[in-house]
């Protein structure tokens, strides 16, 4: 990659992509926020950082206003180095009482959002014949639990396009690898009752909930020079509960 390499990050606004915002101007990729809003800690960040941060509006439930986003990056910002896939949202109830719309919401947004924002990128990476794909999924795709079965399905989908993808365009000089972390001290854990939190950590043998900042550390390897060699893969980052 470049030597400042352009980054597009989806879900940069708060929680944990805000964690990865951060992380990633620390270490001088310059970033292009795709998000349906923008937000006091963004907006923070990008007049701090007015050379190397920039917000583009686009939603993952609207792929023209994604083919906008991506054109706009790459005419007005840099050719796309890397993408990572962050956006997403979380539903949880068991699937005989969930709502279709629901269902309808989390396959649009987490999976049919997420492949066809890739496929846009990754049109421009094979023309180069370089690029980097990271996409954030959950351990929730690896392990089944109850109440999580539609968001779980989502979350699986990407650690399958994450492999299927790591084939097709290795020869491309492109890697592709997935992240899955486990429970975050995030806004999208904040509806655990404390009976549930406390027993999460007590079955987590760091014994605790992660933070944000653990997943930025995982991200920037897979990014590095240091993971040449490492394509296909779904990076578990969980404190050890479901090893």
């Amino acid at each position: 990659m470049s030597e400042h390499p352009v980054v597009l990050l989806t879900g940069g606004s708060r929680g944990l992509g805000l964690a990865l915002l951060r992380g990633l101007l620390a270490e001088h990729y310059r970033v292009a926020c795709v998000n349906r809003s923008t937000s006091t800690e963004l907006d923070a960040l990008i007049e701090a950082n007015p050379a190397a941060c920039a917000y583009v509006p686009g939603d993952m439930a609207d792929p023209k206003s994604l083919e906008d986003a991506v054109s706009h990056i790459e005419k007005d910002i840099g050719p796309i180095d890397a993408l990572v896939n962050n956006a997403g949202i979380a539903r949880d109830s068991v699937l005989p009482t969930m709502r279709p719309a629901h269902i309808d919401e989390l396959l649009t947004v987490n999976l049919s959002g997420t492949l066809k924002l890739t496929r846009l990128v990754t049109r421009q990476m094979v023309r180069r014949s370089r690029g980097r794909l990271v996409t954030i999924s959950s351990i929730v795709g690896l392990r089944g639990y109850a109440g999580l079965a539609a968001y779980g399905a989502t979350k699986a989908g990407l650690d399958g396009m994450t492999r299927a993808l790591a084939r097709e365009l290795g020869p491309r000089n492109i890697r592709v690898n997935s992240i899955a972390p486990g429970y975050l001290e995030t806004e999208m854990s904040e509806n655990l009752g404390e009976t549930q939190r406390e027993q999460i950590i007590r079955r987590t043998p760091l014994g605790r909930l992660g933070k944000p900042e653990d997943v930025v550390g995982a991200l920037l390897f897979l990014l590095s020079p240091a993971s040449d060699f490492v394509t296909g893969q779904t990076l578990v980052v969980d404190g050890g509960i479901i090893s």
